[in-house]
């Protein structure tokens, strides 16, 4: 972890800084053509190629009958893990549930004179939501990627997990996920895009991946609708004086154990502050940590203590890296609130530790990452909905507008719209 001393300094001329910004621009020429070639694939030979492709990667020989897990495999999962771990998954899957129902938007109507003009909100009608799988366990996806579509009234949630584990079958059965695909990969966003003789096409698909599943999603979208291009996980914590250095050592580490490419920023105004947090991490945490040799190489590449003159110095610095994660732990963190422009979920004071934010407090750890918080959202319930207007026009609402819709046909040169109007006007006379 390096620390950066930018106090008296112009930040946006710090290399370290620009480092960290352009970690996520990821060379993916040499998986480009791999992966559009699966997908071309999927999309002419269906389960053929579905099974070629998780049988080169996955060494699993699957015939399309195979490709569902039975929903008494799902349930059994359900009741076979411990009640501890069960009352967990249920109560992150209610506080969810009950925060992203605040953000359900509904149709409305406006009347006036001789018109009805509104707009109609449409659950989508299949979704698909990938969630990795192996030896990693992530019941926390299921439950952040499929309740969103829940609460939306989306009528059918597909899932699709190379070798699914127990804990993440058991939080599709608590989210009410009967269809659950046993493959992985570019070719299960392929098949779930295109849709296969054994595979229903979806209307969206969401959820994270690796490089090769990140890439199949760029290019199926505008055959569907996906969430995002996730990149790297990232987490910035603004800090003062008062801050435990003990604490934001182990949020920046919860961070770093990702991968190597997790970003962990600590931006403060105290100097001892930032040399306390990386002597814990490296003389303490890191020194019998199970993930040791991927937090390391993640602190060493990407792990950064910027110090900085002031708290809105602070808050600048921020906003400029946008990031997925921020923590503010800080005397009066409020006070900065206002001022925070860009991130995509904000943790208030030193309780508010990000890993509550992953798993249970309610909103979606879902979240824009390599600076798109500066133009996109967290994952939510309008992500599972469309829009359309509903307009209605009678005779005297026509006469109200017509002459205005007319001129401004005539300006852009356009002769059937102007004509569509006019021969309304000819059949009143």
């Amino acid at each position: 972890m390096k620390i950066v001393d930018l106090r008296g300094k112009d930040f946006l001329k710090s290399k370290e800084l620009e480092i960290l910004i352009k970690r996520s621009e990821m060379e993916v020429e040499q998986f480009e053509e791999s992966v559009k070639q699966i997908l071309k694939d999927v999309k002419e030979k269906g389960d053929e190629a579905v099974i070629y492709y998780t049988e080169k990667f996955d060494g699993v020989r699957l015939r399309p009958e195979e490709f569902k897990v039975p929903f008494e495999e799902i349930e059994k999962a359900y009741e076979s893990i411990d009640d501890d771990t069960r009352k967990a998954l249920e109560v992150a899957y209610e506080r969810v549930r009950k925060f992203h129902e605040a953000q359900i938007e509904h149709s409305f109507f406006l009347e006036e004179e001789g018109m009805i003009l509104g707009q109609k909100v449409i659950p989508m009608e299949r979704a698909g939501l990938y969630v990795p799988g192996g030896k990693a366990a992530y019941p926390s996806t299921v439950i952040m990627n499929a309740v969103p579509a829940v609460v939306a009234g989306v009528k059918e949630i597909v899932m699709s997990s190379p070798n699914p584990n127990v804990y993440t079958l058991a939080a599709a059965y608590i989210c009410g996920i009967q269809t659950v695909y046993r493959i992985g990969g570019a070719q299960a966003v392929g098949a779930l895009a295109y849709g296969t003789q054994t595979i229903k096409k979806v209307d969206k698909i969401v959820g994270p991946g690796n490089i090769f599943v990140a890439l199949a999603k760029k290019n199926v979208y505008g055959h569907v609708d996906i969430d995002s291009i996730a990149g790297p996980s990232e987490i910035l914590v603004i800090a003062d004086e008062t801050a435990d250095p003990e604490w934001v050592a182990a949020d920046l580490l919860s961070q770093a154990e990702h991968d190597e490419l997790a970003a962990s920023i600590l931006v403060t105004t105290s100097p001892q502050l930032a040399q306390d947090v990386k002597n814990i991490l490296y003389e303490k945490f890191l020194v019998e940590f199970s993930r040791e040799s991927i937090a390391r190489k993640s602190l060493d590449t990407y792990g950064h203590a910027f110090v900085v003159d002031d708290l809105e110095t602070a808050v600048a610095v921020s906003n400029h890296i946008a990031p997925e994660h921020l923590e503010v732990i800080t005397e009066n963190p409020f006070r900065l609130l206002d001022k925070i422009k860009h991130a995509g979920a904000i943790f208030l004071g030193e309780y508010a530790t990000e890993p509550l934010g992953d798993y249970v407090l309610g909103p979606n750890h879902v979240l824009p990452t390599g600076r798109a918080a500066r133009f996109s959202s967290p994952l939510g319930v309008y992500d599972f909905v469309k829009k359309s207007s509903v307009i209605y026009v009678s005779r005297e609402g026509f006469d109200r507008v017509e002459k205005y819709a007319r001129q401004i046909a005539t300006a852009e040169g356009l002769e059937a719209h102007r004509l569509s109007v006019e021969v309304r006007l000819k059949e009143s006379n």
